[in-house]
């Protein structure tokens, strides 16, 4: 393992076997990490926070956050809405919903296999909200007591 993918598992926050199984995506990430100017860095320009505030508005919801979580952490890295239903006591029609508003943020993607409807979480999403909330120079973190 080299001290590169040790470095980009830790500021993606990616376990390191996550990072190893996705080569295609890492020159994406990295893209994405290369353009992405974290909030500690500079301002926001009105373009890039109206981008931003879509995409955090569609994780602030309770029922989002879980199912992008439940997504993520799902063997294998994707799930079936089938297997996401029974995790909420909500309608299926409510379910579809919520993972609509997640789909059009770009957080997660699907597929129609058969009767199901598949879901992943696209790691170059996640990676460009970490990148924004994360220093770029590891001094700069302050340890709070």
């Amino acid at each position: 393992m080299t001290v590169e993918v040790m470095a980009l598992s830790l500021r993606l926050g990616l376990d390191v076997c996550q990072i190893r199984l996705m080569p295609k995506q890492l020159a994406v990430l990295a893209q994405d990490l290369a353009c992405c100017a974290p909030l500690v860095r500079q301002p926001l320009d009105r373009i890039e926070a109206a981008e931003l505030a879509s995409v955090l508005k569609a994780l602030g919801d309770p029922v989002r956050l879980r199912l992008l979580s439940l997504i993520g952490a799902h063997e294998g890295g994707e799930a079936c809405v089938c297997e996401l239903l029974d995790a909420f006591e909500l309608t299926p029609p409510t379910i579809s919903h919520h993972l609509k508003v997640l789909r059009k943020a770009g957080l997660i993607d699907s597929e129609r296999r058969g009767t199901w409807v598949y879901y992943w979480v696209r790691p170059e999403a996640i990676a460009r909200l970490g990148a924004l909330f994360t220093p770029t120079d590891t001094a700069a973190l302050v340890a709070v007591p």
